[in-house]
């Protein structure tokens, strides 16, 4: 978990729920979750009431789950067991969900559905936590392809339904923001969360960062340069969907042994197995390190991942539990899944309280 201070100007404070006359503006706290965010949802609430009784707080925090479920014809319904007038209420939701049979499409809805209810019975605010943005990669048409901008779409709809904040880890592209137009959106970088995890490659002349595309090549540069490496970045080609080509990776190579590859998300894992085959026999490289924000499960990207790890020095992969991750995932051996519910329970706390989110989070060196 994201817990450790481990820069000076990273300030990771939690703000205790006290008595009545310091009570948030917002209204009394509640976090509720569709049936695929209770996972997440109650790992945060766990958390959150950790962090209170370290504070010595007597706040309290209303926790509502499973709030949606479905008719024999397949509608979906929202239910609510507890009054919710006046509340600051964050609706958590796992949009992609592999441990159950429910679609996106459906957890989406479910979603939308879950804010109307919450907005129509008299919530305060209602802040979406979506820590897997869905939709987010279809940010723009695909070049020379008659396609929507989906990812507008469904800012639009669920501003309509009567969110009026967004929660999100580390979406596909940060231009989504300006989909939700006047609503507040805090999309939590998981920068901090990498230092913590590779810090102890600081400052080592045999290492170097990779950016599997130009997409990813500001943040692994922001990364290497807070940890004092040289950074790479590779060219990707997609012939067709889901399939990825490293063309070349530009980059200076000389006496580096160690790699450190940063994504935002594994799919099917195509891209990685590219770019590691094309660093292990073509620059040398001896150990992979590999960092991404959002595992999607899937069985074709779990056995490349086993296969390279056992044939090109796949060392270790670094995921979060943005989506819960499946027994299959969680039984590799050379997998580390790190929690989210620090992050999140603090950037709820923070949100609740009018306070300043990015204080949690590295930004860079003041002084550069």
């Amino acid at each position: 978990m994201v817990t450790t201070n481990i820069f000076p100007h990273t300030k990771p404070f939690f703000i205790p729920e006290e008595v009545p006359q310091i009570a948030s503006p917002r209204g009394r706290l509640l976090i509720a979750s569709c049936r695929s965010g209770t996972y997440l949802s109650r790992i945060i609430v766990e958390r959150y009431r950790e962090l209170l009784a370290e504070a010595d707080s007597k706040g309290e925090v209303l926790y509502l789950e499973d709030i949606d479920f479905q008719f024999s014809d397949s509608e979906t319904c929202v239910r609510l067991d507890a009054h919710v007038g006046g509340y600051d209420v964050f609706l958590v939701q796992s949009l992609f969900d592999p441990i159950s049979e429910r679609s996106v499409d459906q957890n989406y809805m479910a979603f939308l559905i879950a804010v109307r209810t919450l907005r129509e019975h008299g919530a305060r605010h209602v802040t979406a936590v979506l820590p897997y943005l869905a939709y987010s990669r279809q940010d723009k048409p695909t070049t020379f392809m008659r396609e929507p901008t989906t990812a507008k779409l469904m800012a639009d709809l669920s501003i309509e339904a009567g969110i009026d904040r967004l929660l999100t880890w580390d979406p596909h592209h940060s231009q989504v923001r300006g989909f939700y137009g006047n609503i507040p959106v805090a999309m939590l970088e998981s920068i901090t969360l990498f230092l913590e995890a590779f810090r102890r490659f600081q400052n080592r002349d045999d290492v170097i960062t990779v950016a599997p595309d130009a997409g990813a090549s500001k943040f692994v540069t922001l990364f290497g340069r807070a940890l004092g490496l040289r950074s790479a970045i590779a060219s990707k080609f997609r012939p067709r969907p889901e399939q990825a080509e490293i063309t070349e990776i530009i980059g200076d190579f000389s006496g580096k042994r160690i790699a450190i590859v940063l994504d935002d998300m594994i799919s099917s894992g195509g891209t990685m197995k590219a770019l590691i085959e094309k660093l292990v026999e073509e620059k040398g490289i001896q150990e992979v390190y590999v960092g991404v924000s959002h595992n999607l499960c899937m069985e074709v990207a779990r056995d490349r991942l086993a296969a390279l790890h056992e044939t090109h020095n796949l060392r270790e992969v670094v995921i979060t539990n943005s989506i819960e991750q499946t027994p299959s995932f969680e039984e590799l051996s050379f997998v580390t899944v790190k929690s989210l519910s620090d992050t999140l329970s603090r950037t709820i706390n923070r949100v609740h309280y009018n306070q300043s989110v990015s204080e949690l989070f590295y930004k860079g060196d003041p002084k550069k």
